[in-house]
């Protein structure tokens, strides 16, 4: 089936909302112009470094946990954030995110990668990015910035009454999140994440939706023990299926590529034979791709279990650390860039996240929040059958081919366990 303050800096707010799982798309970037390779291979770059960094981050504290992320979600929340910020605020800002390319060419390359990651029609998988800005509307936001946003990514500006109404639209924040994202986000923004002091919260969401391009026979699911970190087995519904795919054993790890139909878009799967932890130690973005460039089409028996989980993280402190300073300090935050003053700061980053593995094919949805405050071959010799057994913890990533860009990426580490990682990173 196709798928298809109360001091001055106190007295404001701003709000940033960026997808879990898919979910937000606006109007298409239509004025955008002419975008260069660079552009969007440098974004890309950036991105995936990215990722990869808040993974290990995340992962550092996240125990025996699930985890689940769309680092493409926050990348893209923090990057509109970004685009109004000035000096020492928005270098703070580059540097954990990677943002080397000049203003106009990082605009130009995000432009270009919404574009290129929002599913064309005919296509048997569903793939949305939605932005927007959620603005208070009685605060006079530069035309200059909020027309930036729409142009390149697609963030419409949508005025909202924080100051008589905060709950009432907190509600409407999250219902459009929840429709970019097919339901699967519910209630991102908690009472209390958007108060009277709000000025602004953008948001972005992303859905994906997506069959295998081989699914998995239900027949062929079985239970089987699952071996967790701690030693402990619980039992699983663990899918199987022979056949030809994208393989590599090496190092102390098994990966492979399991493609989604249109071969568009693909998960990752990385197993290691010992410790998972050992290999987030490890993990770094030049690995992962060695890793995709040393893989061979072979035949595998692929043994991957049945599972759904959902996540939810406040990442401010953990961006906090990573280097992003002063754009959560009131004293110190500039984003001038929004609305000519600098009083607002940034007050919270919250991204949710879920995903859904199962015979058919996988559903995975993701959004963010930053607040911010004022103040078949021919018949040959037998062929080896290799094995993927994820049958203990494993890492896994949902990539977008054409451009590179990790969508979504997480750690399996209990697939009984109905959620992820709950509390906030330190």
């Amino acid at each position: 089936m196709s798928m298809a303050k109360f001091s001055r800096r106190e007295s404001r707010a701003i709000s940033c909302v960026a997808p879990v799982l898919l979910a937000c798309v606006s109007g298409l970037l239509a004025q955008a112009p002419q975008v260069t390779q660079p552009d969007l291979s440098g974004v890309v770059s950036a991105n995936s470094q990215f990722a990869v960094d808040l993974y290990q981050k995340i992962n550092a504290t996240a125990a025996a946990d699930n985890i689940f992320l769309s680092p493409y979600s926050v990348s893209t929340a923090l990057a509109m954030a970004y685009a109004g910020g000035r000096n020492n605020t928005q270098k703070q800002m580059a540097g954990v995110l990677h943002f080397s390319l000049p203003d106009q060419s990082l605009l130009n390359g995000f432009a270009a990668l919404l574009g290129q990651t929002k599913a064309a029609p005919g296509k048997d998988y569903q793939l949305d990015v939605a932005n927007a800005l959620w603005g208070e509307k009685s605060e006079p936001f530069d035309p200059a910035y909020t027309g930036l946003i729409d142009k390149y990514y697609g963030g419409g500006f949508n005025a909202v009454d924080f100051i008589n109404d905060a709950d009432g639209s907190r509600q409407k924040i999250n219902q459009s999140v929840a429709d970019s994202t097919e339901g699967k986000i519910q209630n991102l923004l908690g009472p209390g994440d958007v108060s009277k002091l709000t000025r602004l919260v953008l948001t972005s969401a992303i859905y994906f939706k997506g069959n295998w391009a081989s699914p998995f026979e239900t027949s062929e699911t079985q239970d089987a023990p699952f071996t967790l970190s701690s030693g402990n087995k619980v039992t699983v519904p663990l899918m199987e299926q022979v056949r030809h795919f994208p393989f590599v054993k090496q190092n102390g790890l098994t990966a492979i590529e399991l493609p989604y139909a249109d071969n568009d878009l693909a998960m990752i799967a990385i197993l290691p034979d010992g410790d998972i932890n050992k290999l987030a130690g490890s993990l770094s973005l030049a690995k992962i791709q060695q890793l995709q460039k040393d893989m061979q089409s072979a035949m595998v028996d692929v043994y991957l279990p049945r599972f759904q989980f959902g996540s939810r993280y406040n990442l401010a402190q953990t961006l906090a650390q990573m280097g992003v300073a002063d754009a959560f300090d009131a004293k110190k935050a500039d984003f001038s860039g929004m609305d000519g003053k600098t009083d607002l700061y940034i007050g919270q980053v919250i991204h949710q996240a879920m995903i859904e593995v199962n015979e058919e094919g996988s559903v995975a949805a993701a959004a963010t929040a930053t607040t911010m405050l004022a103040a078949t071959a021919m018949p040959g010799p037998p062929e080896t059958i290799e094995l993927f057994r994820a049958d203990r913890p494993f890492f896994f990533m949902i990539v977008h081919n054409a451009t590179g860009s990790i969508l979504f990426m997480g750690r399996v580490s209990n697939p009984s366990s109905a959620s992820g990682a709950a509390s906030t990173p330190k």
